[in-house]
């Protein structure tokens, strides 16, 4: 898309701008600021070159920085959570069987088939599970350099690589066995298709759009409303946009149709997965949640994550309102800036739609799901960093981001994002084979059953008394109304027949559940013939927390 080199071009000549102003250069007369004395020496526009230790300081600070990131997108100690666990299951079936699997879970295939596959050569386990998106996270970063460039030139490149790079929202996702990696890599992958199809509308340049739409809408749905940005955008530029871009701007679209069209096959399993599974363990969000996702991408409500989240907002009205005038001074200009002004409508207009599309269908937001519009806000906050017209400030700013930033992304090492690997020690002390497992909701029980020995205890799960392994969406909230807890207390029971014990995993606050869980434990508790032993506490600091009661028959 260009350059932006009149963002940091030197000012005016002193003759030209103090005869047009009507300044003139004598003593004791303040002159306006951005106006060079005639009399002064010209100075360079960016200030004083670095010196060159501070260029070592800041080789050796990026190398640190780089190889940093690098540990973080492979390092954490938490078990797999519920929707980590959960995509491992299902990648593991046949790939024939996902289709099946996933019209019941409700996501789209493309990351479940690259795990599939992945998993196949190196294994289940936690470590190679997520080493997956770990991979795709550091093809991110070099990319995100090459979109920083396109877009304005190799102070925003740096700024795009090393913010992605030492991103917190970043290291939490290239850590987590979910799709959001995949989908940044995408829009990456996007941003530069697009922008060589708008000003060179070749023909590999067109299969490259149509090939990254195609991706995302197969690996989450959320692109959709990205796409529906990108589609208005296009069909603005067609009609009043450059000159140079129109042709483009009419074949991208066509080429946005073409990727489209090889979603149909999907189709009719996307639109029973709308009807039928949804959202149900959360309720729509407000506008406030837009706010919320771009805080998110800084680090989240972390000290470190909110002074992030400052810069980021501060860096982003720069990109859209702000001209330099001089080395240190910086005015606004309200009718936005034309490089920040289509990435600052794709942020804020996908987030907006999101917010509708959650409303009109009662499906949720979430945070993570804003990875759709994660690289183009990190481009347009790389692009307030021009705005700076001092290479000192510009620096200071970019590092003390980049501080910031591994400072909120270091604690997603040690953080536990389940008690599942506690809840399964205590029941494999605990237990013997043939006692039985009930999870109360079954969102528990995916990250529990995968750490506890296969066949060795009778797993089921409320509110349809299922294996752990595969949860089923399909009318959720209607299975849960229709469940009743007495009649599941009983069918524990009975399986626990002969002298078995029963462990129950439970927590409260469940959408949907209301107090089920609470009455199945209370149920089994006055139960004749049983005692109670509450063997783990949930932790509330913790994102899935979990409750552990046994109940043992009485003389054993």
């Amino acid at each position: 898309m260009g350059t932006i080199r009149s963002m940091v071009a030197p000012t005016s000549s002193a003759s030209t701008v103090t005869e047009r102003r009507g300044v003139v250069g004598v003593a004791g007369l303040e002159e306006p600021h951005g106006v060079q004395s005639e009399l002064s020496e010209p100075t360079d526009p960016e200030g004083p070159a670095f010196s060159r230790p501070l260029m070592v300081a800041f080789g050796v600070g990026t190398v640190v920085a780089l190889l940093a990131s690098l540990v973080l997108r492979f390092w954490t100690r938490s078990h797999l959570w519920l929707d980590e666990a959960l995509t491992v299951d299902i990648s593991a079936h046949p790939l024939r069987q996902l289709p099946g699997l996933l019209r019941q879970d409700g996501a789209p295939p493309l990351y479940y088939a690259l795990l599939h596959f992945w998993n196949g050569w190196f294994g289940t386990s936690a470590g190679a599970a997520r080493a997956l998106s770990g991979v795709i996270g550091v093809i991110t970063v070099p990319l995100a350099w090459l979109a920083g460039r396109r877009l304005g030139g190799r102070t925003v490149a740096w700024g795009a690589f090393l913010l992605v790079a030492t991103s917190p929202f970043a290291v939490r996702y290239d850590t987590e066995v979910r799709m959001y990696s995949l989908v940044a890599l995408e829009t990456v992958l996007g941003f530069l298709a697009l922008d060589r199809a708008l000003s060179r509308p070749r023909l590999g340049n067109l299969i490259a759009v149509a090939a990254v739409t195609a991706a995302l809408l197969y690996t989450h749905y959320w692109s959709v409303y990205l796409l529906a940005m990108v589609t208005v955008w296009l069909l603005f530029q067609a009609w009043r946009g450059r000159r140079a871009w129109r042709s483009g701007a009419i074949r991208s679209l066509g080429a946005m149709v073409v990727g489209g069209i090889t979603f149909l096959p999907w189709v009719p399993t996307f639109l029973f997965q709308s009807s039928h599974t949804g959202t149900p363990w959360a309720t729509p969000a407000s506008f406030a949640a837009m706010v919320n996702a771009v805080g998110s991408f800084a680090g989240g409500s972390t000290s470190q994550g909110r002074a992030l989240g400052l810069a980021f907002f501060a860096l982003s009205g720069l990109a859209l309102f702000g001209v330099a005038t001089d080395r240190l001074h910086i005015s606004l200009d309200i009718r936005t800036r034309d490089h920040g002004r289509p990435l600052a409508v794709i942020v804020a207009g996908t987030l907006a739609l999101a917010v509708i599309g959650g409303l009109a269908t009662t499906s949720a937001f979430d945070a993570r799901y804003a990875s759709v519009v994660f690289i183009p806000l990190i481009l347009l906050v790389s692009l307030g960093l021009i705005v700076f017209q001092d290479r000192h400030v510009r620096a200071g700013v970019l590092a003390a981001c980049v501080v910031l930033g591994l400072a909120a992304a270091v604690p997603n090492v040690w953080t536990d994002r389940t008690q599942a690997g506690q809840v399964a020690d205590a029941i494999i002390q605990s237990g013997h084979p043939g006692d039985v497992v009930a999870y109360c909701p079954d969102q528990l029980g995916p990250a529990v059953q995968r750490q506890l020995p296969p066949g060795e205890f009778k797993q089921v799960t409320f509110p349809r008394a299922e294996s752990p392994d595969v949860i089923n969406w399909i009318d959720y909230a209607a299975a849960v109304r229709a469940a009743s807890p007495l009649a599941f207390s009983q069918h524990l029971e009975a399986l626990a027949a002969g002298g078995h014990q029963i462990f129950v995993v439970w927590a409260p606050g469940y959408q949907a559940f209301g107090v089920r869980c609470e009455g199945i434990v209370q149920s089994l508790q006055g139960a004749p013939g049983y005692h109670a032993t509450g063997l783990v506490v949930g932790e509330s600091h913790i994102y899935q927390p979990m409750w552990l009661v046994r109940l043992s028959p009485i003389g054993t």
